[in-house]
């Protein structure tokens, strides 16, 4: 994770974050500790970028713009990525 994105937690958190051998390891860790990642951190460590084209939310019909790929806030879903709409917190495969 860059360090800029490493703003905002303690040096404990810090160390135990870059302590952690990959983006599952950090988003467990995360959950664990009741580390409150902001949506730029989240986006850092879940990769983003499932697919060239985003879609609108199924839910509430968001625009694309307010839609990202990742893992849902509090999950670790390994191996696996879905899209996460940020207006009303949803999240869903795409096949």
């Amino acid at each position: 994770m860059k360090e800029e994105l490493l703003k905002g937690l303690s040096e404990e958190q810090i160390a135990k974050i870059k302590a952690c051998k990959n983006q599952e390891e950090i988003l467990a860790l995360a959950k664990e500790e009741d580390i409150e990642l902001n949506e730029e951190q989240l986006e850092a460590v879940s990769g983003g970028g499932c697919l060239a084209s985003t879609p609108s939310c199924p839910y509430c019909g968001a625009s694309k713009e307010r839609v990202y790929c990742g893992n849902p806030p509090g999950e670790v879903l390994s191996g696996s990525r879905v899209w996460i709409c940020k207006d009303c917190g949803n999240f869903w495969k795409m096949s």
